[in-house]
């Protein structure tokens, strides 16, 4: 994970595999700011989905405990949110450095439409 100061507080830069790790251990929670059409053709499973078009930092559930990393498609949009969250006193935030492209180039799962079905579909790149 990279730091970096802004004027608002720290914001956190993170990989995907830091991600998955902190993930799995249910330290962090997990916020998809992209478009509804992009989050329904493939997200990251248990993401949450508030996108950028109509976020508002106030809306945010409790983090409970938990880091917010906020993630889009490449990470511009994601850090647009984090620095909006910084801005309104919420911290720690973070975002998914390179976006779910990242997530998949390392090939982490995610879930998907089953074009055969409409179903939901599990993907897991390293399982082969």
């Amino acid at each position: 994970m990279k730091t970096e100061e802004t004027d608002h507080g720290r914001l956190e830069h993170w990989s995907p595999q830091d991600l998955a790790e902190a993930f799995a251990r249910n330290e962090v929670a997990i916020i998809d700011v992209r478009t509804p059409q992009e989050y329904a053709f493939e997200h990251i499973h248990g993401a949450l989905l508030a996108p950028l078009a109509t976020f508002e930092p106030q809306n945010l559930p409790s983090q409970q405990g938990k880091a917010l990393v906020f993630h889009c498609g490449s990470g511009v949009r994601s850090r647009k949110v984090a620095e909006a969250c910084l801005a309104a006193g919420i911290t720690p935030v973070a975002h998914l450095e390179g976006g779910f492209g990242a997530w998949k180039a390392a090939k982490l799962p995610y879930v998907t439409i089953d074009p055969a079905t409409g179903g939901i579909k599990r993907v897991d790149p390293a399982a082969g």
